[in-house]
This record gives C-alpha cells, structure tokens and sequence, in this order.
C-alpha cells in the first residue's frame, strides 16, 4: 500500500484522478458482470420475472425463469417456449423452519396452490416440484399436475421425506417431460440431487404406482375398495384431521388406522361407514367443535415444531393416503 501511495506522487493530479476513474470503472463493471455470470449460470435465452409465491393462476409465461424459493432461498425454474415447466434447479434445499417462518396450520405457507390445467381432475394433485417443507412456494412455476396416489405415498412423497430425514441436500436438479406440446401434465420426472455426499437419481412417470405394481403382478387387491378415501386437512396445533370420501359410494372404514409418524401415535376407526362425498372429523374435542370421533383428548397428537406427517391406512394395512406436513 506503501509503494502505491509513493508512485502516485509522481502522477500529475488531473492524470491521478482520471486514472482513477477508469480503474474504478473497470472494477465496478467487470464485478458486476462477474457476479451475474456467477449467481446465473443457466440464465441464458430466459427472461428473468418475479411471481409472488402465492399467485394461484395456474398460467405460466414461455421461456422464463422464476425464482420459487420461499424467503431468501434461491431456487430456480424454467419454462420452454410452450410455457411447460421443464426445469428446477436448487445449490441448496433448505428445510422449511415454523418457528421462524410464517407457516400455516397446515404445515404449508400458503392455503392453496396454483391451479395449473389438468389440476382439475379428481386423479391428479397439484403437485409441488419442491414441497412446503423443503421451501418452495405454491405458484405455477412450482406446480405440475401429479397422480395422487404418487403424489401422496409413491416416489415423490418417498423423495420428500428421505430428503427431509437428511436435513436437506445440493445440486437438486429436476427435469420434467411431458407426452405433447399441448399439455401441461407431464408423463416423467426425473430428479437428480447429492445427500450426505452422494449422488442421488429418481425417475419415475407420472402415474399410479399401485396400478402399475397391480398390473405387473407385484402386489394384488386386498378385496377392500379404498379408492375416492383420503386425508383432507390435518391442523396440528388445533389437533384435528379430516378425512374425506370422494368417491359415488359409501366406504367401510372399520378398522382403518390414522398414523402420527413422529410420535408413532394411532386411532383406530370402530365400526363405521362414510357416506358418498361425506367427510369424517378425528381429533381433541377439547380443541375443536364438531368431532366425530376422540382422539387423545388434551393428550396432545400431532408434533407442532417438527416435521410429522400423517398416515392412512385401511384394515388389512395397506398405506391409503399420506399428508405431508
């Protein structure tokens, strides 16, 4: 600094401080270029626009890049010119954090997701690309039209939970197929992330795993209809679940268990029927009004500083439903 001081006595002041300028100059703009190259390295041929996490249009512009992180996290999605949602990118999920973060009842930040086409349909979730709990947001550049059955307890809820069990993971890259053009359901995810230092690979279609397990002879119907039966809500801290017949015809749920994973708790239904499109409130009456059946009274079920999904099951066992929290 020393030798720097003494050379510029020898520089007249007018030439002094027009260097200076031009180093000044060139030290600023190539900075700047130098830190967009490196926070955007994928940028390129996309337009970059903000969506507000909770835009629940379903539309997403063509050739686009979104940031879909909750918060300060930086994850990164990309439309092709068709306006499908083709890829996600993350150099780091991180977990989502309820004490710090405003998160619902329902474990989720926002009380609803965007309804992109093909959402409609009674088969196929809106399925996040990163879930509520590994911080991604609900709009549609987050969202894909997903079987439910995946959704809920198949690969994508397996992904979720293996990834959450970690305490997050990096390199996250998801790239999503699609059959057309002219659809925004698509028939294949493939996901690519590193966990605890290795290099981690799931592909799957987007399709019931049960049926195509039934069809390949890897499993065979228990002899009970549980189709149309799931869990509807689940409020932790008000200590409730609903559960919620979608299906034209009244289900036995006799026998059916509700599982809170965390603390390995359970209900076990006695003798009852649902009725067609009727729901079924299980909880703390001490909390809630309208309950239809008690469950640990004041005992307290659901954990509501962790992570504790909800499980369904139906009387022979078999895993009927999953409410990730």
């Amino acid at each position: 600094m020393s030798k720097i001081k003494k050379s510029s006595k020898h520089i007249p002041g007018k030439e002094a401080v027009v260097l200076s300028l031009i180093l000044l100059a060139l030290f600023v703009f190539s900075g700047c270029s130098a830190l967009g190259v490196l926070n955007k390295p994928d940028f390129e041929g996309y337009t970059w626009i903000e969506v507000d996490g909770g835009d629940l249009s379903g539309h997403r512009e063509p050739n686009v890049v979104v940031d879909i992180g909750f918060g300060d996290r930086e994850y990164y999605a990309f439309t092709n010119e068709y306006g499908q949602l083709i890829k996600v990118t993350a150099a780091k999920i991180i977990l989502q954090d309820e004490d710090k973060e405003p998160v619902l009842a329902t474990g989720r930040y926002y009380p609803d997701e965007a309804k992109v086409p093909g959402t409609e349909s009674p088969t196929l979730d809106e399925g996040h690309i990163i879930a509520d709990s590994l911080g991604g947001v609900a709009n549609a550049y987050n969202i894909t039209p997903q079987d439910s059955t995946l959704n809920r307890h198949g690969d994508q809820a397996y992904m979720e939970k293996v990834i959450r069990d970690a305490g997050g993971c990096s390199n996250f890259t998801a790239v999503i197929t699609y059959p057309s053009t002219t659809t925004q359901i698509p028939s294949h995810y493939s996901y690519t992330y590193t966990l605890m230092g290795k290099v981690i690979n799931d592909e799957f279609d987007n399709v019931n795993p049960d049926e195509v397990n039934q069809s390949l002879g890897l499993t065979t119907p228990n002899g009970q209809d549980s189709a149309g039966v799931s869990i509807s809500a689940l409020d932790k801290k008000a200590e409730y679940i609903i559960i919620k017949n979608s299906s034209a015809k009244a289900v036995d749920l006799s026998g059916w268990k509700i599982v809170s994973v965390l603390g390995n708790q359970s209900f076990t239904f006695p003798a009852f029927s649902l009725a067609a499109g009727a729901t079924v409130k299980v909880g703390d009456s001490a909390n809630n009004s309208g309950i239809n059946f008690h469950w640990l009274d004041g005992g307290g079920t659901w954990n509501n500083s962790k992570s504790d999904p909800a499980e369904l099951y139906d009387s022979a066992g078999k895993l009927v439903d999953v409410y990730n929290d």
